[in-house]
């Protein structure tokens, strides 16, 4: 979370386009907070430039395998009601059952990083993210909404809110007093990354999708976190098919070397693990 005076004005929400009625990381999760706090703010002119000359650096790796190829998906379309237990990202669902236990993904994570990737394609077609690249972050992240033992329920929310540590100051951590009164984080003195895509304030409420059509941009839901990672990493790489666009994405989303080298492990693990799936099917 990089932290600055500076914000980008997030992308608008799509355009209407009709209605839908074993790869496991000890320690992962919100103990990165304590490490490096820049993740999902928009950096200012030198943090940019800082950012931009560490992608420069990192070796021609990136971007991890693109996986088993996601089905098209109908965006939710928010000029009309939502009906009773309809969430577009079920779509997915036969795609994320075969997936979902040989990749121990939740089937509800699977599809909310799918569909994300996928309305981000159609609505900005240059980005070129991928859902292994939400997985990764997702896991190193909660564990896919799973962190500190809650489980992850079929419409994407963890059975226990994910609140990270208080971003006081402490070590390797940068101080951001509460911006919002507590309503996200619980806190009222100091802010806090919130949600299974672990979100500040701040941020969220510039970036903050509803990608389900319930009518709450909530950082708690899977669906809604995806979305909004998605469209933060195509605005911070531009290009995530290019090396350096992706590394800066995701050094953007957290300013640490080890932690971008870690999404991309994990996304090539995941992509390379679903086409294999899908191939044996």
């Amino acid at each position: 979370m990089s932290v600055s005076s500076t914000e980008p004005e997030p992308s608008p929400e799509p355009p209407a386009r009709g209605r839908w009625t074993r790869f496991v990381v000890a320690g992962v999760g919100l103990a990165v907070i304590a490490v490096v706090v820049n993740m999902m703010s928009a950096p200012d002119r030198a943090e940019g430039d800082r950012l931009q000359a560490m992608a420069l650096e990192m070796p021609r790796t990136a971007p991890p395998d693109r996986g088993a190829e996601v089905p098209e998906v109908i965006p939710v379309d928010h000029l009309r009601p939502m009906l009773l237990d309809e969430r577009p990202q079920e779509q997915l669902a036969d795609w994320a059952d075969s997936l979902a236990d040989p990749l121990n993904i939740p089937r509800a994570a699977l599809e909310a990083y799918g569909y994300a990737a996928q309305v981000v394609r159609l609505e900005n077609p240059g980005c070129g993210v991928t859902w292994t690249v939400l997985a990764g972050i997702g896991l190193s992240e909660s564990n896919h909404g799973r962190f500190g033992g809650a489980t992850l329920d079929d419409t994407g929310r963890p059975s226990t809110p994910i609140i990270g540590l208080p971003l006081d100051g402490g070590p390797g951590v940068k101080e951001i007093r509460d911006t919002d009164g507590g309503e996200l984080d619980g806190d009222t003195v100091y802010d806090r990354a919130v949600g299974p895509m672990q979100f500040i304030p701040t941020t969220w409420k510039r970036w903050g999708a509803d990608a389900d059509g319930d009518g709450v941009a909530d950082p708690q839901d899977l669906d809604d976190a995806a979305l909004t990672a998605a469209r933060y990493l195509c605005h911070a790489g531009g290009d995530l098919t290019d090396s350096t666009g992706w590394w800066r994405a995701v050094l953007t989303y957290n300013e640490s070397r080890s932690y971008a080298e870690a999404v991309l492990a994990q996304g090539e693990e995941y992509g390379r693990m679903s086409r294999a799936v899908l191939a044996n099917d």
